[in-house]
């Protein structure tokens, strides 16, 4: 094992693609990341969207996973989920919540924090019926974060929902989505010999103020 933990200690980069100033930052930072999101795009980076959503339960234990961006506009960011899930229950008891979206491709982290929201419930119907059938149905064929005896019983519940709902399925009550509406953005871009450029982004009075942080 230590042998091991001396292997993964070794493990480096050295980012040397581009640079971060306050003045390429600007003074809006989602016009940044909308940019920065752009460039990923463009440089074909596998699951662009995939941001890691952290939240908090009601005892202030943190959990996080991996959910996909769904939505972005100047109030915020937009994921869909299962409100009864875990993390469904989390920001019922705490809306405080952080993103962390990694393109390593861009050697470029963005972290968000801020306050969530659900969205409308025509946002989510319009979302709902723009998803492919089959996710549709997983919807409510999933108890999402329940304990399940074993595989079958997904399976059965997709045939019942399927059956049930034929062409036509309509979207779940307890299923919609979130919106994290940001309090603080900060972009990181990876520089040589661990010299990070690291631009902030805080929320205070409806205005953004903006500071470098030291690496």
């Amino acid at each position: 094992m230590s042998g091991q933990g001396k292997h993964i200690a070794d493990i480096r980069s050295d980012y040397r693609m581009a640079a971060l100033d306050e003045a390429r930052a600007g003074d809006d930072p989602l016009a940044l990341f909308m940019t920065w999101f752009s460039e990923a795009e463009a440089a074909e980076i596998t699951e662009v969207n995939a941001m890691v959503l952290a939240t908090c339960d009601s005892a202030g234990k943190p959990h996080a996973r991996i959910v996909l961006l769904k939505g972005l506009d100047a109030t915020g960011f937009v994921f869909y989920t299962n409100y009864n899930s875990a993390k469904g229950r989390q920001i019922a008891a705490n809306p405080n919540a952080s993103l962390v979206f990694f393109w390593k491709e861009l050697e470029r982290q963005v972290r968000i924090e801020g306050i969530i929201e659900k969205v409308s419930d025509a946002d989510s119907d319009a979302y709902f019926q723009s998803r492919p059938a089959d996710s549709r149905l997983g919807a409510w064929a999933s108890n999402q974060s329940s304990q399940i005896a074993d595989r079958q019983v997904l399976d059965d519940n997709y045939a019942k929902f399927k059956e049930q709902f034929g062409e036509n399925i309509p979207r779940p009550e307890h299923w919609g989505g979130y919106r994290l509406v940001p309090q603080h953005v900060e972009f990181w871009q990876g520089r040589s010999n661990r010299m990070h450029d690291r631009i902030c982004f805080q929320l205070s009075d409806g205005k953004w103020a903006k500071s470098r942080l030291a690496p």
